[in-house]
């Protein structure tokens, strides 16, 4: 039993994030965790993070979907998780991969401000309107997790349907999120070197954190400041340029990725580079022949994302995301081409990378699980 809960939880761990990028809600963690209608277990669970990650999933239609969690910092001792969970609550927050707080709330309202991000939460957020205008005054943006028949569901504090929504960043997010930030503590894990400086701090990464990833700062008195440290944080120059791209197969958003101009992506069946974004999981055994091990090579030059194919077979371009046969632009083994801003990259029929926010998801099935390695009897879902 253990053991599998360990799996799960190292599952689970693939979709906690604090990059900007990647999120696609935010959540209180310690809130989430104690919900516990959702599965009528012990008072605390963190496997109660990966069922509502999989509602979302489904909702979104959506392969890795990946959540930014806030969590206060009594969670780390909280005698309510086993010690495998607070360990593993401990790494996250020593890997810079959740953020530990003294008041989460307040911050993951903050963080939603700033990214446009829906929040799944129960709280009552009356008196919030004047701060934050969309508590309001945008239907979606803020989603309750409630027990349903199959595992949580969503419904709209606002009016709107059930599906969490996400918004325009906020002016201040956009002007944070242009910027580099450095925090003046040592080892910090959000805006500077890895390893957080916490109990897991020699198996935490310790590479600097990549300045596209880094989330974004707290505003306190209107100075950028480290929400974890309470530190004033350095201006460390412009953030490199980013863009966001996806892999669609069958319909369905499989994974989403970060291209930037220091590092080429390398995508196809299995990649070599550690980087590379892997897609022989999802494959039929025909597109498994056809799509070569690395078989599309992604660079982003100022500002434009250039495609070349380094496979055996060859790509396709559909110009404008056109699913018109005749419209298919071809891309030979070793050819380049610029990718314009509609356009989508098709390695094989029904495998497709383009920007996220062009490859729309429409399939008809429900994404993976990250509970998938969960043990039966450490649940109880609602009838």
């Amino acid at each position: 039993m253990r053991f599998e809960i360990s799996k799960v939880l190292d599952a689970i761990e693939g979709r906690v994030c604090t990059d900007p990028s990647l999120a696609r809600a935010v959540l209180d963690l310690a809130e989430i965790i104690r919900y516990q209608d959702i599965d009528g277990g012990r008072p605390a669970s963190s496997l109660r993070l990966g069922m509502v990650i999989d509602a979302l999933s489904r909702k979104l239609a959506e392969d890795s979907v990946a959540v930014y969690a806030v969590v206060h910092r009594g969670m780390l001792s909280d005698a309510d998780l086993t010690s495998n969970e607070r360990m593993v609550v401990r790494r996250w927050a020593d890997d810079g991969l959740v953020e530990v707080l003294d008041n989460p709330g307040d911050r993951m309202l903050e963080v939603a401000d700033l990214l446009g991000l829906p929040v799944l939460t129960r709280a009552r957020l009356d008196g919030l309107r004047g701060r934050y205008p969309w508590v309001a005054d945008q239907p979606g943006r803020v989603a309750a997790p409630v027990p349903g028949p199959g595992g949580p569901a969503f419904v709209a504090h606002v009016g709107g349907g059930d599906t969490p929504v996400a918004g325009d960043r906020s002016p201040a997010g956009v002007k944070l999120l242009a910027r580099h930030w450095r925090c003046p503590e040592s080892g910090c894990a959000l805006f500077g070197q890895g390893g957080g400086g916490g109990a897991f701090a020699d198996l935490a990464a310790v590479t600097e954190r990549s300045p596209a990833s880094q989330p974004p700062p707290s505003l306190r008195g209107g100075v950028p400041t480290c929400p974890r440290h309470g530190a004033r944080l350095s201006d460390a120059g412009p953030r490199p340029r980013s863009e966001v791209l996806a892999v669609r197969i069958g319909g369905l958003i499989r994974r989403r990725f970060v291209l930037t101009e220091s590092e080429p992506v390398l995508v196809g069946r299995a990649p070599d580079e550690n980087s590379g974004i892997v897609l022989g999981q999802w494959l039929n055994d025909e597109a498994r022949r056809w799509i070569s091990r690395s078989h599309l090579k992604l660079e982003l030059r100022v500002g434009e994302i250039i495609v070349t194919d380094v496979s055996t077979n060859g790509s396709g371009i559909r110009p404008g995301g056109s699913v018109v046969e005749g419209e298919r632009i071809p891309l030979a083994p070793r050819q380049s081409r610029v990718l314009a801003e509609n356009d989508m990259v098709e390695l094989y029929p029904g495998v497709q990378v383009g920007r996220a926010e062009e490859l729309p998801a429409g399939a008809p099935y429900t994404p993976a699980s990250v509970m998938a390695e969960a043990p039966t009897m450490a649940m109880r879902l609602p009838r």
